[in-house]
């Protein structure tokens, strides 16, 4: 996409990992624009005073509407990106409301106040597809049928069933499977765990785990709002190969300079069983829980393995971070943050 000062964009869900490189991104490229967040929205990764700020409450679409249109003065907004939704929660219900309920709210309210734009870019995930072949391990493609078996992907594929049946909005849905680099907490974890020489797995049977770096995932979405051909499309966004834990675990070990990692395979039933310990005390402290009863069926699925040939085609999807590129970022980053917290205890 040509740079161009004059074309506004408004990411929606700004403030998280994701959030941040899409703000900054519309920025490189020339872009006003606006970030929309709630009141308690931490701002750490949108520092950049070039940033237009709009404080929503998603649970009020009225409110939405006037504060949008007050916000907008009287221009629309050329592209939206809507990276808004809750991947963990502590009541499951939580879900429906963030990633249904207020993808509702805000598409109406943009409608009421004439504020619809020219694309609207939802995230969606992988996850909202259900598992897939677990035993002859074909790739995940256009034509699969989603079948989600977690609340987590029940509320994405509701969102995205949403959007299908509103052709007045200008939809492109992305299917992004896990997202990692500098600044993501989850896949942090997994570092820090072979870190400390440890990396633990679930289940014993192979596993094919596909990934999509921070910056493929923000340049493939400038790439489809820029193309005439997305339109109406969904699209599944991953590196176009899957590796094992085996090859995650020694990139990330040669990355941190470390020699001795000792795997522990956890059996599915002892997985399973702290999960659900897990959920309950997050239930009881009201904290979400990265272990809970749906981050339990994603760990035991074996089979992630994804086709990407529509994003080639319609937009000239490519990644440029292989897992070992990407990962060697994303280490130096948490090497860098590690180094600085010690330097602030000394």
């Amino acid at each position: 996409m040509a740079e161009n000062s004059q074309l506004r964009l408004l990411v929606v869900g700004a403030g998280g990992f994701i959030g941040g490189h899409i703000a900054a991104e519309g920025l490189r490229r020339g872009f006003d624009t606006w970030v929309a967040v709630r009141e308690t929205t931490s701002r750490r990764y949108l520092s950049d005073p070039r940033l237009h700020f709009v404080v929503l409450d998603y649970d009020d679409a009225d409110a939405m509407q006037a504060t949008l249109a007050e916000a907008a003065g009287g221009q629309l907004w050329d592209y939206i990106i809507y990276n808004l939704g809750a991947t963990k929660a502590a009541n499951f219900g939580d879900f429906n409301r963030i990633n249904y309920d207020y993808l509702r709210n805000f598409t109406a309210a943009l409608a009421d106040a004439s504020l619809m734009p020219r694309k609207f870019l939802y995230m969606s995930s992988l996850s909202a597809l259900g598992p897939g072949d677990e035993k002859g391990y074909t790739p995940y493609d256009s034509s699969f049928r989603p079948n989600p078996n977690t609340r987590y992907g029940l509320s994405k594929i509701k969102a995205e069933m949403y959007l299908e049946t509103h052709p007045d909005i200008p939809w492109i849905i992305f299917r992004p499977t896990g997202v990692y680099g500098p600044h993501e907490r989850d896949y942090l974890m997994m570092v820090k765990c072979i870190d400390s020489h440890f990396d633990f797995g679930v289940g014993y049977r192979r596993q094919m785990l596909t990934f999509i770096y921070v910056a493929d995932l923000v340049t493939a979405m400038f790439d489809a709002l820029a193309s005439d051909a997305t339109m109406h499309r969904k699209y599944i966004i991953s590196e176009p190969r899957a590796y094992t834990q085996k090859e995650f675990r020694t990139m990330v070990a040669r990355a941190l300079g470390t020699k001795a990692v000792i795997p522990v395979k956890l059996p599915l039933w002892a997985a399973y069983a702290a999960s659900v310990v897990a959920e309950k005390i997050g239930a009881v402290t009201l904290k979400p829980s990265t272990l809970n009863r749906d981050k339990y069926k994603i760990m035991k699925q074996r089979n992630w393995t994804c086709r990407v040939d529509d994003a080639v085609r319609d937009f000239g999807f490519h990644a440029d971070y292989p897992l070992e590129r990407g990962i060697a970022e994303t280490v130096a980053a948490y090497l860098r943050e590690k180094e600085e917290a010690k330097k602030k205890k000394s």
